[in-house]
């Protein structure tokens, strides 16, 4: 949660630029503070489906069905209702509506209600064959299916779901692989009924398995990614090349580089030097409320730099298509590196005692509905 909200701050605060991971145009320092920003996601989705499977002990089948459904419609609202234009945009026109993570993950959440009346290994099969399998689609275009275009734009191929005049509605998060990963991160879910040293053996090996994986497919460019990688002006760039996989959707090579890393860590934070993560385990422990809070913080410190800077704010409201998005920045917008690190730290810094308060919020009550924020 720390981490995304850099990559949240850069699309508010840092200068505008091209494609930061795209080794022909980035610095050294922007591609990695985007490359890092890429372990956000897949780790969502994966702990989606741990933290359900861990909630068995608390409630039946059919009840985390039920809740699984309940929240997963909520989020659906949530993202394209909310959150996208009040907390992201700042304004309530709907010219442009991104179908992004909250999106992906109130689906992943939908279908998970359902796969969970399966037999656990049958969950693990369908989540494997998502994962491993969907990038043998790549060649399989929106246009293939005609009328039923924006459907496979949805479940594969980031595209235009909505054209209607006024009015665009975008897919980023496609549905098939993130499935699969939050599939999968259920079936991770049993490991921790294992003793600890079982299970941190387990996740030390997979995690170093998924790396030797992504090192090898990477290095054939023979699957696994549409995008292959390539010798560069330098060795430093071609680093980066063969770093750059990926994320929309997110190929198999991006969540094997990911997700292998995550269980390493997921092993190093169960040690006991692992204490010093504790102030982050508050944000852990309130992530629907720190996104939500973290969205319209940081869009305030761009309308007040605007009004600093600029002398106008009226930018700041508008997004009307995916070049202005979220908001219309004016010429010489943004702040370097240095500034932008130091506007994450402190947005990070200022929603912490926030989250200690709802934090304790939630300790001292049970209202039904502080189970879903």
């Amino acid at each position: 949660m720390i981490v995304m909200a850099l990559d949240h701050v850069r699309d508010y605060l840092g200068v505008r630029t091209g494609d930061p991971t795209d080794p022909a145009t980035t610095t050294v320092a922007l591609f990695f503070t985007r490359w890092i920003t890429h372990f956000c996601a897949p780790t969502f989705f994966l702990l989606t489906g741990t933290s359900a499977r861990l909630s068995l002990g608390r409630k039946t089948k059919r009840e985390l069905s039920r809740f699984l459904w309940t929240r997963g419609l909520r989020l659906l609202v949530l993202d394209t209702v909310v959150v996208r234009c009040l907390g992201y945009q700042f304004n309530f026109d709907y010219h442009f509506t991104l179908l992004a993570v909250l999106w992906a993950l109130g689906w992943s959440m939908l279908a998970l209600s359902a796969l969970i009346r399966l037999p656990p290994g049958a969950i693990a099969i369908i989540g494997g064959v998502l994962v491993i399998g969907h990038n043998l689609l790549d060649g399989v275009t929106a246009d293939t299916f005609g009328v039923l275009a924006p459907l496979w734009s949805i479940l594969h191929a980031p595209g235009v779901v909505i054209a209607a005049p006024g009015h665009v509605v975008f897919g980023l998060y496609s549905l098939i692989p993130w499935i699969g990963v939050t599939a999968l991160g259920w079936t991770l879910g049993a490991t921790y009924a294992w003793t600890a040293e079982r299970r941190q053996a387990f996740l030390l090996r997979m995690g170093g398995a998924l790396i030797g994986a992504f090192l090898v497919l990477r290095a054939s460019n023979a699957y696994g990614d549409p995008s292959h990688w390539a010798t560069q002006k330098t060795t430093v760039f071609t680093a980066l090349s063969f770093l750059n996989t990926s994320k929309y959707p997110p190929s198999l090579l991006f969540l094997l580089m990911t997700l292998g890393p995550m269980l390493i860590f997921l092993r190093a934070a169960e040690a006991p030097i692992a204490r010093w993560l504790a102030p982050a385990r508050i944000i852990g422990k309130v992530p629907m409320f720190y996104y939500l809070v973290h969205f319209p913080l940081i869009h305030s410190i761009a309308v007040i730099m605007s009004a600093l800077q600029f002398g106008t704010i009226h930018g700041m409201f508008e997004s009307p298509d995916l070049a202005r998005y979220p908001a219309t920045f004016p010429p010489g917008w943004g702040l370097l590196l240095p500034g932008m690190y130091a506007a994450w730290i402190g947005v990070v810094i200022a929603l912490y005692p926030l989250c200690r308060w709802y934090e304790a919020l939630k300790q001292r009550r049970r209202a039904w509905w502080l189970s879903y924020i």
